[in-house]
């Protein structure tokens, strides 16, 4: 758990690229993601070890076979302790998961086997919690299956907008669990966040758009979603990271 007196930046990244720039921003971990676009999905094999190789700050990789919803049928849950021990024989540090239940609640069950399965690895609980229908019976629940820390907006749709639930969360969870605000979470606010919410952990990506190295491009024929520049790939910015670990670390200064 943090210091009191220290602030912690975890980046999702969704790709290697992303995470040496998280690395080299000066965030203290990373949440290794693919398919940002669908809230992030478990990256490849391959991805994930070459950014065991590569970095030296925390390597979380996230454990969700599908974008969607967070009700996983067995075959869904067979694939996730699949990965999750192809995580563990390869030294990542820790992963990311979210289960729930089809009555909106946190499912303790599986989500604990998931934990037991993981160990030493430390383990996030992402914002599935943020659809969950009950925010303090759910923090409960996390906190029930032995999971180290919690990924949440405040069940709004940013982490600024949703501070005072953060701030209580917070409260609620004390030393038994790190409440980490994300979603939303900027240079420019992550500073009123630090101020308002008292938490020490914060989570962001940290993206801007890059050019493409390409010289000849076909603009006629699109590979991805209508109107995306396919030409411009937007990866995690090391200088944004810096950003937002100076304005997040001064917002604790006398």
């Amino acid at each position: 758990m943090s210091a009191p007196d220290q602030i912690q930046l975890e980046i999702c990244a969704g790709s290697v690229y992303s995470a040496l720039a998280a690395q080299e921003g000066g965030a203290a971990r990373v949440e290794f993601c693919d398919n940002l676009l669908e809230g992030g999905t478990t990256p490849s094999h391959g991805a994930i070890a070459v950014a065991r190789d590569r970095l030296w700050i925390t390597l979380n990789v996230i454990i969700r076979p599908r974008g969607g919803d967070f009700l996983y049928d067995e075959i869904e849950f067979e694939v996730m302790k699949r990965d999750i021990l192809a995580c563990r024989k390869i030294g990542v540090d820790g992963v990311v998961i979210g289960l729930l239940t089809a009555d909106g609640d946190v499912d303790v069950a599986r989500t604990r086997e998931l934990v037991e399965l993981a160990a030493p690895m430390q383990v996030s609980f992402h914002r599935a919690f943020d659809v969950a229908r009950d925010p303090l019976k759910a923090l409960e629940d996390v906190i029930a299956t032995g999971c180290n820390r919690l990924l949440t907006s405040g069940q709004a749709p940013s982490a600024l907008e949703g501070a005072a639930m953060l701030k209580q969360l917070n409260e609620i969870a004390g030393d038994r669990l790190i409440v980490m605000p994300g979603a939303g979470v900027r240079g420019h606010n992550i500073a009123e966040l630090v101020r308002s919410t008292g938490c020490r952990e914060y989570h962001s990506s940290g993206r801007a758009p890059r050019d493409s190295a390409m010289r000849y491009r076909n603009a006629v024929v699109k590979m991805g979603a209508p109107g995306q520049d396919e030409y411009a790939i937007v990866d995690t910015d090391a200088a944004l990271v810096r950003e937002l670990v100076a304005n997040a670390r001064g917002a604790l200064a006398p």
